[in-house]
């Protein structure tokens, strides 16, 4: 089992910026590639980012590219979530998930998620 606890969520203006931190607890953290989504009221859970075990590989979703970055420290067993230059249509729900494939980027391809952190952005 992985444990998975997300922070950093709050309330920022439009174009402003916030890093979202998940804390992995149990099985060993490198062994799984890291995805964030996010889940907005009324809407499905999408896709915003994916880093492989290393850190070496990401991947973003087209609305987020260039704003977001995700990164990972092994040694922390972390991964963050810096977002930039965050707009309204941002606010959402944001989730860390942890599977064993990089690729997957889906929400039936990940094994473990967490409880996930609130991000709301004022225009």
């Amino acid at each position: 089992q992985v444990q998975l606890v997300e922070s950093g969520g709050g309330l920022v203006q439009a174009g402003g910026s916030l890093r979202l931190s998940c804390v992995a607890s149990g099985r060993t953290f490198s062994n799984y590639a890291m995805d964030w989504f996010r889940q907005a009221p009324g809407k499905e859970r999408e896709f915003v980012a994916a880093i492989s075990w290393s850190g070496a590989a990401t991947y973003y979703a087209d609305s987020v590219k260039g704003r977001f970055t995700i990164s990972r420290d092994n040694a922390k067993n972390t991964v963050y979530l810096q977002m930039n230059s965050l707009k309204p249509e941002d606010t959402a729900v944001y989730y860390c998930a942890a599977g064993p494939n990089y690729f997957s980027r889906s929400y039936s391809g990940m094994t473990y998620w967490g409880k996930g952190t609130l991000v709301t952005v004022s225009s």
